[in-house]
């Protein structure tokens, strides 16, 4: 399948990238900024963008699946092309889901700790010779990519927050996945921007 991500320089974004493209899928990617070190992980599996910036050119109907980035705008011309020709838009929260939906879901969530709690659940798995794919929101020691997204895996390990999942998608990530085992690590009021209140911040943890 061919895949587009508008956005394709943040951290989850463009370790989602190098998953697909590890898997055998044709994946191409649009940004107006990338840092390292997503720049230098995308370069080294050939999948820097060329030019900096936007250009509707990029999508056409040979795109099968549009991954979209909480840095992209709403009115974003790739978004808004994508649109007209009707390719199906995913956030990466929703297409985590699609990818795990037939699998045991454990998400992790909380102010805090979040990575420190999956990345113990890996271990163990690891250690045991359980196959499993992940999702991991930080670059983890020994990890080349901090997503996997095996066929063969009965089991999902998913680092979720509560920050909203793209422009056109205001619900917290952590509610697409719909876990069917949820691990929450403590609450704390955080996102102020986006929360102005702790009990509005708090409501976003009822699902």
């Amino acid at each position: 399948m061919n895949f587009h991500f508008i956005a394709i320089g943040g951290s989850a974004m463009h370790n989602l990238a190098i998953a697909l493209h590890l898997k055998g899928e044709r994946v191409t990617g649009s940004d107006d900024e990338i840092f390292s070190p997503s720049k230098e992980r995308l370069e080294s599996h050939g999948l820097l963008p060329t030019k900096i910036g936007w250009n509707p050119d990029y999508i056409n109907s040979e795109i099968d699946n549009i991954i979209l980035g909480m840095h992209a705008r709403i009115d974003n011309p790739e978004l808004v092309k994508a649109k007209e020709l009707k390719i199906p838009i995913f956030s990466y929260p929703e297409f985590i889901y699609q990818q795990t939906k037939d699998q045991l879901r454990v998400v992790i969530g909380g102010s805090h700790g979040k990575t420190s709690i999956t990345s113990m659940i890996l271990h163990v798995l690891t250690k045991n010779n359980i196959k499993h794919n992940y999702m991991v929101g930080a670059q983890l020691e020994g990890f080349d990519c901090m997503v996997k997204l095996s066929d063969d895996s009965k089991i999902a390990i998913i680092e979720g927050d509560e920050y909203l999942s793209s422009p056109i998608d205001r619900r917290p990530k952590f509610h697409l996945y719909q876990p069917n085992i949820a691990v929450i690590s403590g609450i704390a009021w955080d996102h102020i921007n986006v929360f102005p209140t702790f009990e509005n911040y708090i409501d976003q943890f009822n699902i």
